[in-house]
Parts: structure tokens; C-alpha cells; sequence
């Protein structure tokens, strides 16, 4: 689609068509991810024959496997983006990792431990391919001064929260109350869905998102090209042997030890990333004070994430094991409680862009380092409410779901001052030249939030009713204090953004 022809067409509640294809498409993708997620670790932690297959892990190392997963789907961004820019093109990249997320799903609908893991690999690798693609292609509907392009985005987003709403409300009373593997079909399905309605539709992106040309007349493009594909099967072959070793029995792995390597290797890289940069990025001394501004918003970041995504994880097992579910004689299935955050992304989201509009008229809007210290502190405020939750359950009664509903109100309220404007201050900070390496190792520190939060799961262990006040006041005190360090240092990384706000 060129320039004009994506000027012209608003016929997609006044934006490209094309705009359509990929809100479906990621909405089905989100249905599928959020629809397995929220039985994810509920299954592994059920008993071996509940619901016709549980996997009986204890909670520690279900919490480890369930981090090392949601910790990949974010880490496998980066390299899903590089083959997409050097070999498949986005919408080949879009239209494979489709086919691979749906035969994950599929492959966790079979009730074999094998299959299983296979299937959250597949999930893995299909979403690493699909997600970075698919919001780059959003942005390449519209020429560079189009000033649709943020509203675009703003529908495109509303797609991920309708799908992740949507998701639990199916998947989980599926699993949960008939059968799991049928939640990890349905969540197969809904990406089928995706799947067919982009390739009927997929007309409408016209040329954008297409493989890349190579010029036959320049040969170092082919040389790019032709090691960028000997890489990918290098990859491939990678994968299938660290498979067929594990399978076998040959390479044995424990969860729990390889999250916490995981952990480490992840800071590894990015310090060393860093690093180069530092000394062979030709930064400026400007940049190099963005830089390092946009370094301290990472470790924030990463502390925000590791307690936010305890959602999927601890809160979850705490719904299923701790809360009363029974409204007006039905029992709720756990995993619906997994809706409340996006149905509360989709109502506050538009409130706080009002607000922070309203607020910059009159020069009081907050900076980039408050806003990350509110998001902290709100994230704290819902595990003090978790304290009180969890004194309930230890003094011998079950909570009610307000609780959860609370604390996910206030996660929600932490998430949009935190994880949008975490987005556009790296777009800003960064050097314009390493924009995209510096959104890479922003989503890294989501990947390695993640991790932790599976790690900080694993420590909070539903049997043990007395402990878990004390693990809920530690977390809170945790956020509470990181959002107030972070205040303290409110001046300091402002220096250090120079001149951004």
C-alpha cells in the first residue's frame, strides 16, 4: 500500500482497511495466549487426575516452568523480528507464526506430558515470530505525517484487551470444569480463526509487510541475506536437538535451577549490551545521559513486571485455592478473574490519555520517573490488599473475588501509568539510530520481570495459609519502597533524560 492509497482509505472506522485485518488477527493471537494462560500454571498444579489429567508438580517448580515461559514469549521477539526484516518479510513472519502458536495449542490438547512442552515451545517461537511483526506493520499503514497513526494504534491495542477479556470467559470454564486439554484446544481454535480471517483479508495491507527485495546487483545484500538464513537453520537444528536431548532423558533440566540461570544470563547480555554501546555506539555526551536515564527506567521496570505478572501466576493459584468462587449457587472457575485486568485496561485507558492531556495543558503533568514511581506504588497498594486477603484465608475463611478484583484494579491503575509511558520514553531517550536495539532491550526487561515473577511465585505456596500475609506485606513494602527510591531520585534521571520529558 503506498503513501497515498493509505491516506485515502479510511474505510476502517476511518483508518486503512488493512487496519481491520491486523486487529482481528491480534485479537484471535491474544485470545489464544490469555485463553492458555489463565489455565497454564493451574494446570500443572493440579492434582494428577483432576479434570482428567493435572500434572501434579508442587508450586514452586510450576511457577519456574510458567516464568521460563511467559519470560520466552517476550525474549523471542528480538530474533522474530530479525528474520522478518532479513528473510521472511512481517506478514509471511505474521502468517507462520500463526500456524505455529495454533499447533502449540494443539499440541497442549493432547494429554502427554511431551506434548505439552512441545506445545509451549511452538507457542514460544510462533509468538516470537507474530508479535513484533504485526505492530510493525500497524505503523507501516500510514505515511510518516499521517496523523491518524496514534489513534491506529490505540485501535490496534484495543484488540489485545478485547481478545485477552474475552479469552478466560471460554477458556477457562473449559478447563477447569470439563476438561483442560479442551481450554488448550479452544485457545487453538480462536488462533485459527486469526489465522483464516488474515489470509482472507490480507489483500487489504497491500505491499506493506512484504519479504524483502534484494538487489541482484549488490552483493553484500545477498551475502545479509544468505547468512541471516543459514543462521535460521542453524537455530532451527539448535532447537530440535535441545529437544530430542531433553525428551530422552539425556539432558535433564530443572525448572527451578535453569529460571534462576535464565535470570542471570538475560542481566548478562544486557549488561554487555550496554556496555558496547557505551564504547562503541558513538554516543554524544547527551546520549550517553539518555542512555543511561533509560538504564535506571529499566531496572524499574523489571521490579514493576516481576510483580505485576504474579497475576497469572501466584493470584492465580490463589483464586483457584483460596478464594470463594460460589456466586448465587455456581462455582466461578479461577481463571475468569483473569479478565478483569483488560475490561479495566479498556475502561481506564481512555481517562488517564484525558487526564495526562489535561494535566500537560497546565504544565502539572508528571515526568516520566513520577509517573514510574506511581506505577510502583500502586502495584504495592494491590499486595497490601492481597495482606488483608490472605489474613481472611488464614484465619480459617475464604476470601470473596472483590479482593482479587481490588488488587487487579489497582495493578491496572499501576500498569497504564507505567507501561505506556515505559514505551514512548524509550522511543525518545534513545538515539535515533538505535531505536529499535533499544526497544529490543526494553521488552528484555519485560522477559526478565517475568522470570522473576515466576521465581517470587514459586515462594508463595497456597497450603501454607500463615506465611502468605508476610510474602504479600514483603512484596508490598518491596513495590512501595522501589516507587519512593525512585522519587527520591526523581532529579537525578530527570538530568539524565536532558531535556525529555
Amino acid at each position: 500500500m503506498d503513501q497515498t492509497a493509505g491516506s485515502s482509505d479510511r474505510s476502517f472506522f476511518g483508518h486503512p482497511r488493512g487496519l481491520g485485518t491486523l486487529f482481528f488477527t491480534e485479537m484471535w493471537e491474544r485470545f489464544s495466549y490469555y485463553g492458555m494462560r489463565a489455565l497454564l500454571i493451574l494446570y500443572m498444579a493440579a492434582a494428577v487426575g483432576e479434570n482428567n489429567g493435572g500434572m501434579g508438580m508442587d508450586q514452586k517448580t510450576a511457577a519456574a516452568i510458567y516464568g521460563l515461559y511467559t519470560a520466552c514469549v517476550y525474549l523471542f521477539a528480538l530474533p522474530g523480528g530479525w528474520l522478518a526484516d532479513r528473510l521472511f518479510g512481517q506478514r509471511k513472519a505474521i502468517w507462520y507464526g500463526g500456524i505455529l502458536i495454533a499447533s502449540g495449542h494443539f499440541s497442549m490438547a493432547i494429554p502427554s506430558d511431551q506434548t505439552f512442552f512441545l506445545g509451549l515451545v511452538l507457542i514460544v517461537l510462533g509468538t516470537g515470530l507474530l508479535k513484533p511483526n504485526i505492530s510493525a506493520i500497524v505503523g507501516g499503514l500510514y505515511a510518516s505525517d499521517d496523523q491518524r497513526r496514534d489513534a491506529g494504534f490505540s485501535i490496534f491495542y484495543s484488540g489485545i484487551n478485547l481478545g485477552a477479556f474475552l479469552a478466560p470467559l471460554i477458556c477457562s470454564p473449559l478447563g477447569e470444569n470439563i476438561q483442560w486439554h479442551y481450554g488448550f484446544a479452544a485457545a487453538g481454535i480462536g488462533m485459527v480463526f486469526g489465522l483464516i480471517q488474515f489470509k482472507l483479508t490480507e489483500r487489504h495491507l497491500g505491499d506493506v509487510g512484504l519479504a524483502p527485495k534484494i538487489d541482484p546487483s549488490n552483493p553484500e545484500e545477498a551475502s545479509q541475506q544468505n547468512m541471516a538464513r543459514k543462521l535460521f537453520y542453524a537455530g532451527v537444528a539448535v532447537i530440535i536437538l535441545a529437544l530430542a536431548l531433553t525428551f530422552s532423558g539425556v539432558v535433564p533440566i530443572n525448572p527451578v535451577s535453569l529460571a534462576s540461570v535464565s535470570a542471570f544470563v538475560i542481566l548478562g547480555l544486557v549488561l554487555v549490551y550496554i556496555i558496547y554501546v557505551y564504547i562503541f555506539g558513538h554516543l554524544d555526551s547527551t546520549e550517553k545521559k539518555r542512555v543511561g536515564s533509560i538504564c535506571i527506567l529499566f531496572v524499574f521496570s523489571v521490579l514493576f513486571w516481576s510483580g505485576f505478572e504474579q497475576a497469572g501466576s501466584s493470584l492465580n493459584i490463589f483464586a483457584k485455592e483460596l478464594t470463594d468462587r460460589n456466586m448465587f449457587g455456581w462455582e466461578m472457575p479461577a481463571g475468569v478473574l483473569q479478565s478483569v485486568n483488560p475490561i479495566f485496561i479498556i475502561v481506564l485507558a481512555p481517562f488517564f490519555g484525558m487526564m495526562w492531556i489535561n494535566l500537560g495543558r497546565r504544565n502539572l503533568e508528571p515526568s516520566t520517573p513520577v509517573k514510574f514511581a506511581l506505577g510502583l506504588i500502586f502495584l504495592g497498594l494491590g499486595f497490601g490488599v492481597m495482606v488483608l486477603a490472605a489474613q481472611i484465608a488464614v484465619s480459617g475463611d475464604l476470601p470473596l473475588p472483590w479482593w482479587l478484583v481490588l488488587t487487579y484494579l489497582l495493578h491496572t491503575t499501576g500498569e497504564l501509568a507505567l507501561s505506556p509511558v515505559g514505551l514512548s520514553a524509550v522511543t525518545k531517550l534513545a538515539p535515533k539510530r538505535l531505536v529499535s536495539q533499544m526497544m529490543g532491550l526494553w521488552f528484555m526487561s519485560i522477559s526478565l520481570g517475568n522470570l522473576v515473577a515466576g521465581l517470587v511465585a514459586g515462594e508463595l505456596d497456597s497450603e501454607s495459609r500463615d506465611t502468605l500475609p508476610d510474602l504479600f506485606l514483603n512484596i508490598t513494602l518491596f513495590c512501595v519502597i522501589a516507587g519512593v527510591v525512585l522519587l527520591i531520585l526523581y532529579k537525578p534521571v530527570k538530568k539524565l533524560m536532558a531535556g525529555i520529558k
